[in-house]
């Protein structure tokens, strides 16, 4: 939310006019009807003048007073509004609209003249909307919105609100801003995948629901001392008789399996732009995908071929086991907002981030792979649970882009590695893409082209 609290004729922390300007910036707030009334006057006067018309003196400087008593009446104004902006919701996805509430607040013992609100936002987002606002009595206040959209996912700034200010007659206005500003992340688009299952257990917590002892520290030896809240039933009893206090059966807790959703920035990989390309395809991907897998128990994490991950360093940068679902899909989510192209050449960097983890499950979206980066993808696999890649061929995206041949042959090599590997094609749907995989897989499985995964996916 921002706020402020500027003045009728004030700047946007208080402070008097006559320092940012005076009365000459007053006077350059005339409008278009102040300088012509001000612009007559003079030219009436001198008319006068010449001609010795006393009347027509007279007009001239009614016409050129009036103006200038404008500026001085708003000048000398002292009455102070306070302004503030609620963006609800402050992340939306790409395509949907987020609305922004104004709201000014007169805060002295005088009523307003005429105001108008105008905030600025991104062209991407739609016109800059203006809100006219008639008198606001002493206290009172007045609420207004607007609507922002972009089709185009970033961080955009929302503000500064400006508060412009006009006399009834409309001869001078002043512009005063706040200085507070918001902003508005629009994430990729996400799809709901169907929750199709390639081998093992369809939760996110290991083939067979496996489990593993929860340790906490030295005192979390079998058995332990009883805390508040633990179950009456889960009470050691001969543990209890043996130390003289209560001892309770450690806890277990079952063992998440682990997923990586691996996004290929490179800029060698994708042509196009807009968000109709290939590269804003696997962008939203990656969000389905890694949204649909913390949602179905998994620990998730974002990798890019530069080798970062989100969201962070620690057991190996997985969230979902310590995070709550929704802080780490937002979090990832805001990273996928602002992804760009990278300059890197090949995926070497992602390849070592892979080798140093556990393996698990690994969902790939790769852009055009050459014979040397396919090769490097492949070795992905050696680490890896179970994998399945979506490639972009550039010659299903563009016009005249690389032979449909060449994208086949690097798909084969993929399978040959253990890959379950699709080519995407322009215009392609992410769920029928996933039924797709799962149905590769579970043929390749049969035939035995492929190993399985402790864990599977859905």
């Amino acid at each position: 939310m921002a706020s402020g609290v500027p003045a009728g004729a004030d700047g946007g922390d208080g402070r008097d006019a006559g320092e940012h300007g005076g009365l000459r910036a007053a006077l350059s707030g005339l409008t278009t009807r102040g300088r012509s009334f001000l612009a007559a006057g003079v030219a009436a006067a001198v008319c006068a003048y010449v001609l010795g018309q006393s009347d027509l003196l007279r007009v001239g400087l009614l016409l050129a007073v009036l103006p200038l008593i404008c500026v001085a009446v708003l000048y000398r104004t002292r009455y102070r509004v306070a302004g503030s902006r609620r963006l609800t919701p402050s992340r939306v996805p790409a395509g949907a609209e987020a609305r922004v509430h104004l709201r000014m607040d007169n805060v002295t013992r005088l009523p307003t003249g005429l105001l108008m609100l105008q905030d600025h936002v991104p062209y991407v987002l739609g016109p800059r909307p203006r809100f006219v606002l008639d008198r606001v009595e002493p206290g009172g206040r007045r609420e207004v919105s607007y609507r922002v959209r972009s089709d185009l996912r970033g961080r955009y700034p929302l503000g500064p609100l400006q508060l412009r200010l006009s006399d009834p007659f409309g001869m001078c206005e002043l512009t005063r801003s706040f200085s507070a500003y918001d902003t508005l992340t629009v994430i990729p688009r996400t799809e709901p995948l169907p929750p199709v299952q390639l081998a093992g257990d369809s939760s996110g917590f290991g083939d067979g629901r496996q489990r593993s002892l929860a340790l906490a520290g030295e005192d979390d030896v079998i058995p332990r001392g009883y805390r508040h809240g633990d179950d009456l039933r889960r009470v050691h009893w001969r543990s209890t008789a043996r130390y003289g206090e209560l001892m309770v059966r450690r806890e277990e807790q079952p063992q998440r399996a682990g997923c990586t959703v691996l996004l290929d920035t490179r800029r060698a990989g994708y042509q196009g732009s807009g968000p109709d390309s290939a590269f804003e395809w696997a962008v939203s991907g990656a969000a389905s995908a890694l949204v649909h897998m913390l949602e179905r128990g998994f620990a998730v994490r974002l990798l890019t071929d530069t080798g970062g991950t989100v969201p962070g360093e620690g057991a190996d940068g997985f969230a979902g086991a310590t995070q709550e679902t929704a802080e780490a899909a937002g979090l990832m989510l805001d990273t996928l907002a602002v992804v760009d192209h990278s300059d890197d050449t090949d995926l070497s960097r992602a390849y070592d981030v892979l080798r140093g983890s556990s393996g698990g499950l690994l969902v790939a979206f790769f852009g055009d792979l050459d014979a040397e980066q396919t090769a490097v993808a492949a070795r992905m696999r050696q680490r890896s649970g179970a994998a399945v890649a979506f490639v972009l061929d550039s010659g299903g995206w563009t016009v005249g882009g690389g032979p449909a041949g060449r994208a086949e042959e690097r798909l084969r090599q993929l399978r040959e590695a253990g890959w379950t590997a699709l080519a995407v094609a322009s215009g392609a749907e992410l769920p029928e893409l996933w039924r797709q995989a799962a149905r590769q897989h579970s043929e390749s499985a049969v035939t035995g082209g492929s190993t399985g995964f402790s864990g599977g996916w859905s």
